[in-house]
């Protein structure tokens, strides 16, 4: 399956509690922080959630 390379641009502070809560399990915790998740539409639905603090690299 294909894998998505994610990265937290933007800080969590200050957002929703919902939307922190998003970051923490896709596993981003630093700004500039990059994961590789499978591209699942769990993940993509966790990404479309918090899309202005996340950058996607397919």
């Amino acid at each position: 399956m294909a894998k998505l390379k994610i990265k937290l641009v933007k800080s969590n502070i200050g957002k929703p509690e919902k939307h922190r809560k998003t970051i923490e399990a896709l596993g981003l915790r630093k700004i500039g922080q990059v994961v590789e998740k499978e591209d699942t539409p769990q993940i993509r639905g966790m990404i479309a959630l918090v899309d202005y603090m996340v950058e996607v690299i397919e």
